[in-house]
């Protein structure tokens, strides 16, 4: 279960450009990005303890992050994302869009986009959240999230920041 609020956060955050009326896109260049995302949760119904063999048999990053996760802490994940002309225009640069979610521009401008986030699944529950994310330059983007979860009669809340740097402009087989 709390894999699953887990997974289910990392998700959400990630959409942190997705589609929404109005908003300017951000000034970025185009091509492969990596994203370092620190997350961290409060409320986390306990998780189930993981037998040993099985830690053993993952890679050290996941492992890493399943144990910090079976403690309650900070975790941290990376991840690559090509960002097209076409995902800048439509606002889905570094996600895809959720139909489950709905958004609030409060500021959008080249360099900063601010809104109000609100995600109502059948299984998930709800979710709140304010997203930041900036603009340092064409080449590095940096943003925070704070989100309330409420699952199951339990509530979290996740905080998220991330920072963004642009790799160069051949994306690979990376989506």
């Amino acid at each position: 279960m709390r894999t699953n609020f887990i997974l289910i956060a990392i998700v959400l955050f990630s959409l942190t450009l997705f589609a929404a009326d109005k908003i300017t896109p951000l000034n970025v260049k185009e091509g492969l990005w990596e994203m370092t995302v620190t997350h961290s949760m409060t409320g986390m119904p306990a998780m189930p303890s993981i037998p040993p063999d099985t830690l053993a048999k993952m890679p050290p990053e996941q492992r890493a992050r399943m144990e910090a996760m079976m403690k309650g802490g900070a975790s941290t994940d990376v991840r690559k994302e090509c960002i097209t002309k076409e995902k800048l225009e439509k606002q889905s640069a570094f996600s895809d869009d959720r139909k489950e979610c709905t958004r609030t521009v409060l500021n959008s401008t080249t360099s900063k986009l601010e809104m109000k986030i609100h995600c109502k699944g059948e299984e998930q529950g709800s979710m709140d959240g304010t997203l930041l994310v900036e603009a340092i330059g064409s080449d590095n983007v940096k943003g925070k999230m704070q989100a309330v979860t409420n699952a199951n009669g339990k509530t979290m809340n996740m905080n998220f920041t991330f920072s963004s740097r642009y790799l160069g402009p051949a994306c690979g087989d990376v989506k």
